[in-house]
């Protein structure tokens, strides 16, 4: 899956994404909105931190929201995969490479639901387009981004959950 056919997403994610969204865009901005006010109205700008805290802010909001459409506008609502062994995206994948195991879930940072401890992988990436499609006890061949050639196993595949 590439960027033109959009991005993965369970119908969970989505859901708390629209939700975040509308948030953002009525009260988030109702908020922000008077507080820059306020903070205008203590005075002098030039050195005002309230007013240009506020102001960052707002422009962190505007980039969250931007960000927050785009996604939405372009993605592929699926629902949480198999329990089948099969890596695909929404899958929380346990490979072995160079001796090591490694966990990491195959989708978007957004459906770990600010779970941070987890890595992620796009199915995009050399990594999740090496192994999408593969199944547990596979043994891929990665070219990794240096040129180097390893096995990778496939150990676990489970779907994602909260």
């Amino acid at each position: 899956m590439n960027d033109s056919q959009g991005t993965w997403l369970t119908q969970d994610a989505y859901d708390r994404l629209t939700q975040e969204l509308e948030q953002l865009e009525g009260p988030g901005r109702t908020e922000i909105a008077e507080r820059i006010a306020a903070a205008r109205d203590e005075g002098d700008l030039k050195e005002n931190g309230g007013y240009h805290a506020a102001r960052e802010e707002q422009g962190k909001m505007e980039a969250r929201i931007a960000e927050l459409k785009r996604l939405l506008k372009n993605a592929v609502v699926g629902e949480t995969p198999k329990d089948d062994g099969v890596v695909e995206p929404g899958m929380v994948v346990t490979i072995s490479m160079a001796g090591q195991e490694r966990t990491f879930l195959l989708g978007n940072r957004e459906i770990a639901d600010g779970d941070e401890k987890l890595e992620v992988f796009s199915p995009e990436s050399p990594l999740g387009a090496a192994i999408l499609g593969s199944s547990v006890s596979d043994t891929i061949d990665y070219t990794a981004p240096n040129g180097k050639s390893l096995p990778i196993e496939i150990v676990k595949a489970t779907p994602y959950k909260i």
